[in-house]
């Protein structure tokens, strides 16, 4: 069967239909009968139920039509690799993540792979207090950050992970022994000061400085890495609202976390510089959207 043929088919079980079937295709109602009759000949069965008022699959029509589907999509995946290949899609780029994202990412670094040999993606850590220095000085390729992003010169791609939050405290802090947080609490405790080298608003996104109920958040005292963050939390001196990543990966002694029951979702987005877009970066990010966010 040739590759027209099988067109002429697949049109025809979708429209079920001949002249619209020969509109679509630019060809004439004859060439659609001729195919379908040349092709049910060569297979000796009848693919379509005609009637004078309609045009139905039979059962093994809607069998083929199923198997030839597959093996279309195949061969236009194939050619859509080949031809990203042919753009420079491949080679290596450099994705900054917080802690052990890179391994929730896994599915779409394998996917990414597969499409484009010979490409791959390196991580790189990065931290909340100075999170888009190395995207916009060119140290990294892109970012993979919690939304709101809202850069004039960094561009948002496809949502990657979904999560939710929760609060670490101290062993000993009196929420540990509850089980559970809520954003209200935060009014009572102080917070970790990150800094002014991020963005207020994305900064507040994960940190807020009011409670629901308006009650303001202290922050204070300061720190500048994840681990820092930790060390003054263990110490009892702030409680501090993370992604849950952070308690799927740490196990720190001294520490606990709670889960934020009523803090929005995190989403996490790829984000890079939009002067910096190139094939390789568009080719992450359709893949990264065709695969859809991964949950935390």
């Amino acid at each position: 069967m040739e590759l027209r043929d099988i067109e002429i088919f697949l049109t025809l079980a979708e429209e079920l239909h001949f002249g619209r079937t020969a509109e679509r295709l630019h060809v004439s109602q004859a060439r659609v009968s001729q195919a379908i009759g040349r092709q049910e000949r060569r297979l000796g069965v009848v693919l379509f139920d005609r009637t004078s008022r309609s045009v139905a699959l039979t059962p093994v029509g809607r069998r083929l039509r199923e198997d030839l589907q597959q093996a279309v999509d195949l061969l236009h995946a194939g050619l859509a690799r080949a031809q990203e290949a042919g753009r420079g899609a491949g080679g290596n780029l450099r994705l900054g993540v917080f802690g052990h994202a890179g391994h929730l990412l896994r599915p779409l670094v394998d996917a990414f792979r597969a499409r484009h040999p010979g490409s791959d993606i390196q991580f790189a850590e990065i931290n909340g207090t100075d999170a888009f220095t190395a995207l916009r000085a060119g140290e990294h390729d892109a970012h993979v950050l919690w939304l709101p992003v809202a850069e004039p010169d960094l561009t948002v791609g496809p949502t990657v992970l979904t999560g939710g939050r929760v609060l670490a405290v101290a062993a000993d802090h009196p929420l540990a022994a509850r089980g559970s947080a809520s954003l209200e609490d935060l009014a009572d405790n102080h917070v970790v000061d990150l800094g002014p080298e991020a963005p207020e608003y994305w900064v507040a996104s994960m940190v807020p400085t009011r409670t629901p109920l308006g009650r303001r958040i202290h922050r204070g005292p300061a720190a500048r890495t994840f681990h820092e963050i930790l060390s003054l939390v263990a110490a009892g001196r702030c409680v501090h609202p993370l992604g849950d990543l952070a308690a799927r990966y740490h196990t720190p002694p001294g520490i606990v976390f709670l889960p934020l029951h009523d803090a929005p979702a995190l989403e996490w987005a790829l984000t890079w510089r939009t002067t910096a877009d190139s094939p390789a970066i568009r080719a992450l990010a359709r893949t990264a959207a065709d695969l859809g966010p991964l949950a935390m």
